[in-house]
């Protein structure tokens, strides 16, 4: 049996209310005596708290009892039907005996008076009601205090799980066309695979280290891009034209890790990159805090499979951080993607 202490709410709460309790049933019991008669100040009083402190730790042991039976905020109503059974098993056994108790041994010159034992039953009726009643509310409360923590907690716990389900999809993808690429460099220039290979060993570098944050500087995912571009210019040469004008304003706002070279990378995905069509893409920034990845339309004609993972990723991301505006769409025969700038840096730390 869990013998745990009182809160100290209802135990003040008892210590405040009770002068005023026994002052009244002394009232009841002896009138205007309790006035003039020391005796009772001096040994009824004393007396009659002391009864008083055992009948109300009844009254917490049964409520714990309850309260343990019948937790939470879905058994708020059996719980208080139960409760209400405090009166027949607790209450009004502890005032009978209370009562009996001074007229059985006429203590201090009481004798039984039925309209006093009415009296006294009456306010322990009211003053159980009213302290039950405020008991069981801060109960509630803090019950509904305690489900929304836990509530926030599996909403954090299952961002954060989402967040690394969104990165694995990143990284093998990404690793997976970069070794497509290496694999057709090696038969076509060694030197330039060597060179490649010494740019992706870079690039991965930071694949790692960006794993550990779900948020990046816009200056630091535009230090990586144009790493990864190295190895796209590897590839392509003249046949890729990139265009990158990044107010330095925005450098310290965030975004998503990664968000630019998932773009980058769908763009020459699905888009002819060849010298007689040069496939550009221009990266910017905008006075109303977003930043702009849009190319030039030129799809495949033979088209790659699509996961519908890039995009999407970075959906999710922005959804889970709770930061709307991130759009794409076609705009004057380009293809144009907007990420808006997220302002709170203090974010990028905790994440």
């Amino acid at each position: 049996m869990n013998f745990k202490k009182p809160p100290a709410y209802e135990f003040y709460g008892f210590l405040i209310s009770m002068p005023f309790i026994t002052l009244w049933v002394h009232y009841i019991m002896f009138g205007n005596r309790v006035f003039t008669d020391p005796n009772l100040w001096f040994f009824s009083f004393p007396l009659l708290f002391v009864l008083a402190v055992v009948s109300w730790y009844c009254h917490f042991r049964y409520h714990n009892f309850v309260a343990s039976k019948f937790p939470g905020l879905k058994n708020s109503y059996k719980r208080i039907a139960v409760k209400l059974l405090v009166y027949p098993l607790v209450m009004v056994p502890s005032v009978i005996i209370l009562h009996s108790l001074y007229a059985w041994f006429h203590l201090f010159g009481y004798s039984y008076n039925s309209n006093a034992l009415r009296l006294w039953l009456l306010q322990g009726i009211v003053v159980n009601l009213i302290f039950e009643t405020l008991w069981e509310v801060i109960y509630i409360i803090d019950q509904y205090k305690d489900s929304l923590t836990e509530k926030e907690l599996l909403e954090l716990m299952n961002t954060e799980q989402e967040f690394e389900n969104l990165k694995s999809q990143i990284n093998p993808h990404f690793l997976f066309n970069c070794f497509n690429t290496l694999s057709g460099l090696i038969s076509e220039d060694k030197k330039m695979a060597d060179q490649f290979l010494n740019e992706l060993s870079k690039v991965y570098r930071y694949v790692l280290n960006s794993n550990q944050n779900d948020l990046t500087t816009v200056h630091s995912e535009a230090r990586f891009i144009q790493s990864y571009l190295a190895l796209l210019q590897t590839r392509y040469g003249p046949a890729l034209h990139v265009n990158i004008a990044i107010d330095e304003s925005c450098f310290n706002r965030a975004i998503p890790t990664m968000s630019l070279q998932l773009l980058v990378e769908n763009t020459v995905k699905h888009n002819i990159v060849s010298k007689k069509e040069p496939l550009y893409i221009d990266i910017y920034t905008t006075p109303e805090n977003e930043l702009i990845v849009s190319n030039n339309l030129q799809p495949r004609q033979r088209k790659e499979i699509s996961t519908g993972i890039g995009l999407k990723n970075i959906k999710s991301k922005y959804s889970l951080l709770k930061e709307p505006g991130f759009k794409w769409g076609v705009y004057d025969n380009k293809f144009l993607v907007k990420l808006p700038l997220i302002k709170d840096k203090q974010q990028i730390i905790n994440l």
